[in-house]
């Protein structure tokens, strides 16, 4: 079985003997050892009145909170009588007096693999406040969930920076949140604060999560299953867009569809895109689903499941670029980007910010040749891999 930084800090005395100080604890519902205990109450236990405050991100501490920019409140925990504060909430940045009389700030939080995804922000932000002052930054390490070898997807250009994407990573960036740490630490912005990494043992970079051993603890409201992590690192781009991504479902972010889609006359037309692009280890299933809440709710929408069979082989930002591709064709003016506010920026696209770049909207608007994706897949890819390579743990 693989062990996570909090389960070897949680294992091993000599190790967490040696933070002498203050404690404060990022963390959120999915932060607990392989036996499913909260980390929370392992820190109590093992710190008892040193660990002073606690820190949850976006979807809240406990991750009740299912939508973006819909802030959680700084409150005290009931039970375990500590301050949590929300970085998702008036501020994304810990102040210096959230910061106040902590030596030690301990990071654990499950990230799925994506770049557009803000647990990686958090950390970054928190490192980033953290500079210049006398805290120890300790990650907590923990697996990429569809592993960390396979890349995919463009890298973030400059002038596209968002709380879904602060840096040129590309969608599926193959690393684990203490590989983003030392990034972050040694090429973006090159915090100097006193960064500490406890990483896991017995993993290994070509591990699915089902590999580990360890209980999937779904990270957000939307992510229940492994399953859904893979199809998300394209699925998400439908966020920009007035395409339901599944979200008031079962099974979000796997389901996609708009209530004009009929999805058996499209399925043709796809498979044959799908097929001349040698995209493979999937299957769309055309449904039909009613969202209860969000885009499209209460109204059937035509769409389509994508069930993955091969996680190794299957593309899911590919997959999505060109599902978005031709739902614009189909849909005409019914097919709609949506508009900002999205993730607090209000002067720019929300589907811009998603893929890091105005250029695949225009390539989609455009009706551009598919093998625009592949050159923009090579773009700045050399400079990521040569900063990645230095920075890899496992």
């Amino acid at each position: 079985m693989t062990l996570t930084g909090l389960d070897q800090l949680v294992q091993d005395n000599a190790l967490s003997d040696r933070f002498k100080g203050n404690v404060a604890y990022l963390c959120h519902g999915a932060s607990v050892t392989k036996d499913l205990t909260h980390g929370l109450a392992h820190l109590k236990s093992i710190f008892g009145k040193r660990l002073l405050k606690a820190f949850g991100p976006q979807h809240g501490f406990v991750g009740d909170v299912q939508d973006n920019m819909v802030e959680s409140d700084h409150y005290i925990h009931p039970y375990f009588d500590l301050k949590i504060y929300s970085l998702y909430s008036e501020t994304r940045i810990p102040t210096d007096e959230m910061l106040k009389d902590i030596d030690h700030l301990f990071v654990d939080l499950q990230d799925v693999g994506t770049r557009i995804y803000t647990y990686i922000y958090t950390m970054t932000h928190l490192m980033e406040a953290c500079s210049g002052k006398d805290i120890e930054v300790i990650i907590l390490d923990r697996p990429n969930p569809i592993n960390g070898v396979d890349l995919e997807g463009n890298i973030l250009e400059e002038g596209f920076t968002s709380f879904v994407g602060r840096h040129p990573l590309p969608v599926r960036h193959g690393l684990t949140m203490a590989e983003i740490a030392k990034l972050n630490q040694q090429y973006w912005n090159q915090p100097d604060c006193k960064l500490t990494i406890i990483p896991m043992k017995n993993w290994k970079r070509e591990m699915s999560f089902t590999q580990t051993q360890l209980p999937w603890v779904m990270p957000s409201p939307n992510m229940p299953t492994l399953e859904a992590a893979y199809p998300f690192v394209g699925t998400v781009l439908f966020e920009g867009t007035n395409i339901s991504e599944g979200r008031g479902t079962t099974r979000p972010l796997e389901l996609i569809g708009h209530p004009l889609i009929e999805p058996y006359a499209m399925l043709t037309e796809l498979e044959e895109i799908f097929n001349d692009q040698n995209l493979v280890g999937f299957k769309l299933r055309p449904l039909v689903f009613q969202p209860t809440f969000q885009k499209h709710q209460g109204k059937p929408c035509g769409g389509f499941q994508i069930h993955v069979l091969d996680q190794k082989s299957f593309k899911p930002w590919r997959v999505s670029q060109i599902l978005c591709y031709v739902f614009h064709q189909h849909l005409g003016t019914h097919f709609q980007w949506k508009q900002p506010p999205y993730e607090y920026e209000y002067d720019r696209m929300p589907i811009d910010l998603i893929n890091g770049t105005d250029l695949l909207r225009q390539w989609i608007e455009e009706k551009g040749e598919m093998s625009f994706l592949d050159q923009l897949e090579r773009k700045g890819l050399k400079t990521f891999m040569d900063q990645r390579d230095n920075c890899l743990i496992y």
